[in-house]
């Protein structure tokens, strides 16, 4: 048997030794906590910090990506370091829904606040362009001839694409096109002459379009009762358009344009051949300084030598001068007019033929030498 000290020593507890080892525990949790909070806080701030320096790329954020499918792309680009990591700084600092889609030119080295500040503000790269000019009274295949030899379309493609019956979007007039068989060009007369800044990727399906909306837009700005016009002149906006065409290819003087297209108006009420040489010429390969009597032969519905009223369609794109001219005609009793041979352009105006035959002797007196 043991004495009452030996049992009393046998089951001391060995306090010390006990607190010792629940030190080091907490220490050692303590110490893995505060290393794994580290290492979390160095991923963090790793994945956060801006990637290594290097050439700008351009990137695309597209309509109606979200932003975190952006970060994958910012991050294959090189753009940023963690996608995942850069996705939960977005969610944090509530960044995201005011980033503007387009192509942005970002640079490797950028912070995250330089980052989404470009995103937030839509500083986007500006694509490169193309700018063309396309003269009051050119027609569709002088229109292609230009287009192509900028090196912009193919010729015989972009005017194919003009004798197509197609709709094109986000235009009216054009839809006032007649289907008729006689037509040389269908979309002669409706791309409107102006000078065009697109787009360097435009395709000639976005050239046409655009001249085709300028056309609209120029219309617009006519009075409000333009339309009203067709209806009191008993034309068609095709019809308007084609002698706004013939407006224009045959004056230069804006002041003339309404006499002479109240002398088309004439000619057309009196059931006259319209006679207007720039029909003829439409119709050869080349202009031509003077008619021949065998060029005012030619068998089309484009000559008003031989046929009565107005050619099928435009001949030319006409200014908003000649359109005007055209719905808001002078009123006169003028039937004929000849151009001034003294170099000024203008012409010289009557009511007969016979007034109008001793205003072409004058004209050939006033010839310049």
């Amino acid at each position: 048997m043991h004495s009452s000290e030996e049992q009393s020593a046998q089951y001391r507890p060995a306090g010390p030794r006990r607190g010792r080892i629940t030190f080091w525990v907490i220490t050692t949790i303590i110490g893995l906590m505060v290393i794994s909070v580290g290492s979390v806080y160095l991923y963090i701030w790793n994945g956060l910090r801006p990637a290594s320096s290097g050439d700008a790329v351009q990137v695309e954020l597209k309509k109606g990506a979200s932003p975190f499918e952006f970060a994958e792309v910012l991050k294959e680009q090189g753009v940023i370091r963690n996608a995942f990591i850069f996705k939960y700084y977005l969610r944090y600092k509530h960044e995201g829904p005011k980033f503007q889609a387009g192509v942005y030119e970002l640079k490797p080295g950028m912070t995250k606040e330089e980052i989404i500040a470009k995103l937030n503000a839509g500083e986007t790269k500006k694509e490169e362009t193309i700018r063309f000019t396309i003269p009051e009274g050119f027609t569709v295949e002088q229109i292609a001839d230009t287009l192509s030899k900028a090196g912009y379309v193919d010729k015989a493609a972009f005017i194919a694409l003009t004798d197509k019956d197609q709709v094109w979007s986000d235009v009216d007039e054009v839809k006032n096109i007649p289907k008729d068989a006689k037509l040389r060009h269908r979309l002669e007369g409706y791309l409107f002459p102006e000078t065009y800044e697109m787009v360097k990727s435009s395709k000639p399906e976005d050239i046409i379009t655009r001249m085709l909306q300028e056309l609209d837009h120029k219309l617009d700005t006519l009075p409000d009762n333009w339309e009203e016009s067709l209806t009191e002149h008993d034309i068609s906006m095709h019809e308007m358009l084609t002698i706004a065409s013939l407006v224009e290819r045959e004056v230069v003087i804006d002041e003339e344009r309404p006499i002479v297209a109240g002398i088309i108006y004439n000619r057309l009420k009196k059931g006259m051949p319209l006679q207007i040489d720039a029909t003829v010429q439409y119709l050869l390969d080349k202009q031509k300084e003077r008619l021949l009597l065998t060029d005012l032969d030619v068998d089309s519905p484009y000559n008003t030598y031989k046929v009565k009223g107005l050619p099928p369609g435009p001949i030319a794109s006409p200014s908003i001068k000649s359109i005007d001219a055209a719905l808001f005609p002078k009123q006169t009793d003028y039937y004929y007019y000849v151009t001034k041979k003294d170099g000024s352009h203008e012409h010289l105006f009557a009511e007969t033929l016979k007034e109008h035959n001793r205003n072409i002797e004058k004209s050939n007196e006033t010839a310049k030498q």
